[in-house]
């Protein structure tokens, strides 16, 4: 399996954290160089390991905050 390299380009914010220290993010990411997108996720600290999650584009994020803005 290739390595995921990764840059946490902003963290936007953490919106919650488990007992063991992990938490759950909504970071601006680039995967492998590739541009930026929104990214929700689950973290391990010091970000050494991460949880399976989603990434968005800025117009799919935008979508989703009208959707919960209602």
């Amino acid at each position: 399996m290739a390595e995921i390299k990764f840059e946490v380009i902003e963290q936007i914010g953490i919106i919650s954290e488990s007992p063991k220290g992990w938490t759950k993010e909504l970071n601006l990411i680039s995967w492998n160089g590739k541009e930026p997108k929104y990214d929700l996720r689950d973290w391990a600290p010091n970000k050494e390991k991460m949880g399976k999650g989603i990434t968005l584009s800025k117009e799919e994020l935008e979508s989703l905050k009208r959707m919960l803005n209602l």
